[in-house]
């Protein structure tokens, strides 16, 4: 049987078409200018972690926070005096205080107490022990001023620079800035490192911004051009137009209000436009105001600018509209993101921009550039080591599996980080698993007594329900990693989709059309595949469920075990989820990273970071926090100035701060139901596919295996951080896997020996899988223990912890999956003859 032509033409248009599109990647840069631009892809982005990129340091704008809190202290208090009916006092700002001038002295019983009311705690809630009063009431007789304290001040600066952070990653997040980098530094500051160089205008309008929109009447009974408008009139410019308007102060719906906003095309202009939707309020507010403003101008105003001021032409009740004002389509998806994630508490001001090296550095980067490829090299040798000349073929596939990889990735112009390279790795350890379990199929077949040709259709037919049953179980999860996490998760998740489409379609078609192309033109009788050393033998025949009580109480010793040791002594956060110390050195000639990272290393103080900054002369220290309070931050500051001046004698230190965790609240947040609900659509899949004690089996082993890594992170206290969340979800990627394989053996055993008692029949099944189960996992083993060993420091929360995980996912669908689900067949069983026994009573 010959492959069809039109279906080797397609499979060789395709191959060309992936290697055209991932090109531009090993292209030298004199190259690229001159071809690059006739190839279907551009090169692959690279993440901040891998390449650096554009860095900037904002700070809060201290005097507008002041202001903004006396400005509304001042409306509270007119507020109150109204409510008092008070109308001969007057309320004015006076310095840093809002001074109250009552009528009469009386009037002060009457109203301080309302006043104190306006205080807030500082540090705490009231009723529960709470701070400070964030403002100072004094005065006497027939004044009252109202003062904000030091303490009230520090608090909402802080509140103010939490809130902008998270202001800050929505908006980054929403214009397709991959896997920034937000931390705070200091009180008063926030860093922001964008992958790749990014266009200092558009972060200037994309950060700088505050944001704020408001909409208000016209009033087109006054000069916009006049320098002393009525009260109740503001003279504001135009964003693009040049123009002045005079606008109500009066605000007649409040930003606040919308519920989203998009960057959109004009369907008459062709012209890109911003459309907005306010939520059930502001719709009837909206509805209400155009409805009795027919025929005058409204002015969308954003951040003191008037954005548009269109005349109603009619009452518009859809609590929808649109912003136009000769915006270019990039501005307008700054705008929608901008309203999307809302106003920043206080204007930010960019006091630093610059360009920076990659967060791993450079010495790491190339250490894990020649592990990688001394890994994937160990991967190749096994592949033709276990199968020979056939061997070729499946690395064949493997080659093409990573250069389709990087090709999609062009297309989609997505942006490559250490979690994205994590999944890359999970897709080809999965295409490694497909190759591993066609050839071992095909095997069976031939001992079977099958020809050349049966064999192998055989062989890989059964091998397909196999490698579609673990390749969709792990997509599915990862497609609800991709909706509903963030940051590195969605980043491992968009490589991850790629790489477990791409491994079915070079193991399932390109594989199995070379193998065919190979048994025609050779007119073989019989296919042989041997390893280098001649047949491989078969492992004797084990009763695994005879130790099953034995292999389940370790398992659940060594979970336990990690659920204690996770509270005591507890993992090792890094600094993405601790913050710590960051320290800014400069010396005259280039620094030379990697002893500098080793001699920081030998002082102990766990993570360390390197930063290039510039020509490399300059370079950015982060260490995590360390425990205990000041003093010992103090101390560990001190040893690393000392370390630094050790190595780099003419070394000075521009600067040294307190920086804050790069993950929020928030992210942690979304990272935790991302995971939950992929776990979830894992054992819905399962369940539908296989039965329901399958999935239950499933997901019970998937828990056991990551506590027990979960353990490991603790007991060695290697970093937890980024990397170790990379870790993580390539563990559970290849534990799915593996369980899915085991099980689906098991399941085609049901089918065949209906009979055969189901302890007896696990046995059989995982004994038919083994050699497949070991072959996989030492082929994951090989292509991490040179990072692990020779990675340096920044791969080991990766590299070291995997080589632990692959350990644990191998022997658990070895040892405890079969018990779990020979316990739950049983236990279901037993509760079926009880029902059963029950009903024929009752009868």
């Amino acid at each position: 049987m010959r492959t069809n032509r039109w279906a080797l033409l397609a499979y060789i248009l395709v191959t060309l078409f992936g290697i055209a599109a991932a090109l531009p990647n090993v292209l030298p840069a004199s190259m690229q200018q001159s071809i690059g631009r006739y190839l279907p892809a551009s090169q692959v982005t690279l993440g901040l972690d891998l390449r650096g990129g554009s860095h900037l340091v904002l700070e809060v704008d201290a005097a507008g926070l002041r202001k903004a809190r006396l400005d509304t202290l001042m409306d509270d208090a007119r507020r109150i005096l109204r409510e008092q009916r008070l109308s001969g006092a007057t309320v004015r700002l006076a310095g840093d205080q809002v001074n109250v001038q009552l009528a009469t002295p009386e009037d002060r019983t009457n109203v301080l107490p309302r006043f104190q009311e306006l205080a807030a705690p500082t540090g705490g809630t009231l009723g529960f022990g709470g701070g400070q009063s964030d403002i100072a009431i004094g005065g006497d007789g027939q004044t009252i001023t109202i003062g904000l304290t030091e303490a009230g001040l520090a608090d909402r600066m802080t509140k103010a620079v939490e809130q902008s952070l998270e202001i800050i990653r929505q908006r980054v997040d929403q214009v397709g800035v991959a896997e920034p980098l937000i931390q705070r530094v200091g009180s008063d500051r926030i860093l922001v490192q964008l992958p790749g160089l990014q266009d200092p205008t558009r972060l200037r309008q994309l950060l700088g911004s505050t944001a704020q929109m408001s909409f208000h009447m016209v009033d087109p009974a006054t000069d916009p051009n006049t320098t002393t408008p009525p009260r109740g009139v503001d003279i504001l410019p135009g964003q693009n137009d040049g123009r002045k308007y005079a606008v109500e102060s009066r605000v007649a719906i409040s930003g606040e209000r919308l519920a989203d906003a998009k960057a959109g095309f004009d369907q008459r202009t062709n012209e890109p436009i911003v459309s907005f939707t306010f939520d059930s309020l502001g719709a009837r507010q909206f509805a209400d105001i155009t409805r009795d403003n027919v025929g005058r101008p409204f002015a969308i105003v954003l951040d003191g600018k008037v954005l548009t001021a269109p005349v109603i032409r009619e009452p518009i009740i859809g609590g929808q509209g649109q912003i136009s004002g000769n915006f270019t389509a990039q501005e307008a998806t700054v705008l929608s993101a901008l309203l999307r994630s809302g106003a920043l508490p206080a204007p930010l001001t960019i006091i630093e921009e610059r360009s920076v090296g990659p967060n791993l550095g450079s010495d790491s980067i190339q250490m894990g550039l020649y592990t990688g490829a001394a890994g994937l090299l160990a991967v190749v040798t096994m592949m033709v080591v276990l199968y020979g000349a056939w061997g070729w073929i499946a690395n064949f596939g493997l080659v093409l599996h990573t250069i389709f990889t990087i090709a999609v990735l062009g297309l989609l112009g997505s942006t490559l980080t250490l979690p994205g390279i994590a999944g890359i790795i999970l897709g080809i350890g999965m295409a490694v698993d497909a190759n591993i379990l066609i050839n071992a199929r095909i095997r069976e077949e031939t001992a079977a007594g099958a020809g050349a040709m049966k064999a192998l259709d055989l062989g890989f037919n059964k091998a397909f329900a196999t490698i579609v049953d673990g390749n969709v179980t792990t997509l599915v999860g990862t497609i609800l990693l991709f909706m509903f996490g963030t940051g590195p998760v969605r980043g491992f998740a968009i490589t991850m989709m790629i790489g477990i489409v791409i491994s079915m379609f070079t193991s399932i078609t390109i594989v199995r059309m070379m193998m065919h192309e190979v048994v025609a033109r050779r007119k073989m009788k019989k296919i042989e595949i041997h390893s280098l050393f001649g047949k491989v033998p078969q492992l004797p025949q084990f009763s695994f469920m005879r130790g099953r009580f034995i292999a389940i109480g370790m398992s659940a010793f060594l979970s336990i075990s990690s659920v204690i040791l996770f509270f005591t002594p507890g993992l090792n956060y890094g600094i993405d989820f601790v913050g710590g110390i960051q320290v800014e050195a400069t010396s005259k000639q280039p620094i030379d990273l990697a002893p500098l990272r080793k001699g920081l290393e030998e002082l102990n103080y766990g993570e360390v970071a390197l930063q290039e900054f510039g020509q490399g002369t300059s370079v950015l220290i982060r260490v995590q926090r360390q425990p205990g309070g000041e003093q010992e931050q103090t101390t560990a500051l001190n040893a690393i100035r000392d370390r630094v001046q050790q190595l780099v004698p003419d070394a000075t230190f521009e600067r040294t701060e307190v920086v804050g965790p790069t993950i929020s609240t928030e992210l942690a947040r979304s990272g935790f139901l991302a995971v939950g609900l992929a776990m979830l659509a894992i054992l819905i899949y399962i369940w539908w596919r296989f039965e329901w004690h399958f999935a239950i089996g499933a997901i019970v082993t998937l828990i056991l295996d990551i506590t027990k890594m979960i353990g490991f992170f603790a007991l060695f206290q290697i970093d937890f951080n980024l990397t170790a969340i990379a870790a993580l979800l390539t563990l559970i990627g290849y534990s799915v896997n593996d369980k899915v394989v085991v099980y689906d053996r098991m399941r085609e055993n049901l089918r065949k020996y209906k009979t055969m008692p189901f302890s007896q029949l696990i046995d059989m099944s995982i004994n038919q899988v083994v050699m497949r189960c070991i072959f996989t996992s030492v082929a994951v083993f090989l292509s991490l223990v040179p990072m692990a060993i020779w990675g340096g420091d920044p791969v080991k929360p990766f590299a070291w912890p995997m080589v632990f995980g692959v350990i644990v996912a191998t022997t658990s669908s070895i040892y405890i999956g079969g018990p779990i689900l020979l316990f739950l067949s049983r236990w279901w069983k037993d509760r079926e003859v009880t029902r059963t026994g029950e009903a024929k009573a009752e009868a």
